[in-house]
C-alpha cells in the first residue's frame, strides 16, 4: 500500500473522502472552466497517488462537456485506453473507445463487480462519465476491497483460492449475447484462436451458438500496492443471481450446462447459494453512493474498487473508459 497518509492536497480544487476509511475522494474545482484533462497532466504524480490511497477519485465542477474531452480526461491518467473483448453485456462505442455504460433494462440493478473479473485479463483502471443523469436513480455506488476482502471467511477464501472459478458461458441468438458481439468478430478462426490464447475451452453449438469454459483466479494481487484482494465474477454469474421461476424455465429449456453463464468451484462443484449471498451482502454493506451531476467524472481503480448500478427513471447515460490492460501471470 502506499506510504503517502493523505493525499487531499490539489491545486486548484478542493478534495475530501466520502467515506471514513478513507475511500472515494472528491476533487471539486475551485473555480469555473478548469479544463479536467490538462489538470489531470499537470498533477499525474497526485492523481496517481490518490487513486492507490483512496481507490476512487470523483472529479466534479471541472470543464468536460462532451465524450470527446472525457476521453482526453481518461488518456491524461493513462494513454493506454483499452478496447471491449469478452464482453459480458451489449455496448456502443460514442467517441474513441468511449463506451456507453452496460445496457440492462433501467429497473434492474447491476450488482457489484469488478470489470471483467472473470476473463484472463482485464483493465486496471476504469473511467466513468456523466453524460447525462437520470432524474431519479441511476447511480454508480463503488464499494471497497479493503473492507471486504478481510471479512470474507478464511474458509471461503481458502476453497476458492485452492481451486479457483470455473465459469460456464453460452452464446447465441436465442440466449444471452451472440458470440459476434462478445468477441467483436465474425470469424470464428478468430474467436478460437482467443479461446487457445486464454485457456478457455469452447465448442460450437446448434444454432450459431458458442460454448465456453474457463477456469479463473478468485483472487488477484494489485500490482501497485501488493494488495491481495476478493476478484471474480462468482456472486454474478451465479444461478442464484436469477429469479428461481426463470432458472427453472431457462434449465427446462437448455439444461444446467446451458444457462446463458453460471459459476462453479474451479472442481466444478456447485458453489452453495449462501456463499455467494454472503459475498454480495459484504459489497452491499461497503457500498458508497453519490447522485450524478452533469459533466463528472469518476476514476476507479478496478482492483480496489467494485461497482454497481441503481435503477433509474427517465433519461440516462453513463459513458465509459478502461485502461491498462493487465494480464494474469498464468497467460503472459
Amino acid at each position: 500500500m502506499t506510504t503517502l497518509a493523505d493525499v487531499t492536497d490539489f491545486p486548484g480544487a478542493r478534495a475530501r473522502p466520502l467515506d471514513d476509511e478513507p475511500f472515494l475522494l472528491k476533487i471539486e474545482a475551485a473555480e469555473p472552466g478548469l479544463r479536467l484533462a490538462p489538470w489531470i497532466a499537470r498533477h499525474h504524480g497526485r492523481v496517481q497517488a490518490g487513486l492507490d490511497r483512496y481507490g476512487v477519485l470523483l472529479f466534479r465542477g471541472f470543464d468536460v462537456p462532451d465524450p470527446e474531452a472525457f476521453g482526453q480526461a481518461a488518456r491524461a491518467v493513462s494513454s493506454d485506453l483499452l478496447g471491449y473483448l469478452e464482453r459480458a453485456a451489449p455496448r456502443n462505442e460514442v467517441a474513441d473507445k468511449v463506451f456507453t455504460s452496460t445496457e440492462l433494462s433501467a429497473d434492474q440493478w447491476i450488482p457489484f463487480h469488478h470489470e471483467m473479473s472473470y476473463a484472463h485479463n482485464w483493465p486496471s483502471y476504469l473511467y466513468f462519465y456523466g453524460d447525462r443523469p437520470s432524474a431519479t436513480g441511476g447511480a454508480t455506488p463503488v464499494a471497497s476491497e479493503r473492507k471486504v476482502f478481510p471479512r470474507i471467511p478464511a474458509e471461503v477464501r481458502e476453497r476458492f483460492l485452492r481451486h479457483g472459478v470455473r465459469y460456464v458461458r453460452n452464446y447465441g441468438p436465442d440466449i444471452d449475447i451472440p458470440w459476434q458481439e462478445v468477441f467483436q468478430t465474425t470469424d470464428r478462426a478468430e474467436v478460437e484462436a482467443y479461446c487457445r490464447q486464454s485457456g478457455t475451452v469452447h465448442e460450437w453449438t446448434d444454432n450459431d451458438g458458442l460454448r465456453t469454459v474457463s477456469v479463473r483466479q478468485a483472487l488477484a494481487e494489485h500490482p501497485r500496492t501488493g494488495e491481495t484482494v476478493w476478484f471474480n465474477h462468482a456472486h454474478l454469474f451465479h444461478t442464484s443471481n436469477l429469479p428461481t421461476e426463470v432458472v427453472e424455465v431457462l434449465v427446462g429449456e437448455y439444461g444446467l450446462e446451458g444457462l446463458p453463464r453460471n459459476a462453479y468451484y474451479g472442481d466444478g462443484e456447485q458453489i452453495e447459494d449462501e456463499v455467494v449471498a454472503l459475498i454480495r451482502k459484504l459489497y452491499e454493506d461497503a457500498s458508497v453512493s453519490f447522485a450524478w451531476a452533469k459533466g463528472d467524472v469518476m476514476a476507479v481503480d478496478n482492483f480496489l474498487a467494485m461497482h454497481a448500478r441503481e435503477p433509474f427513471q427517465g433519461d440516462r447515460r453513463i459513458l465509459v473508459a478502461m485502461s491498462d490492460l493487465y494480464v494474469h501471470p498464468d497467460h503472459r
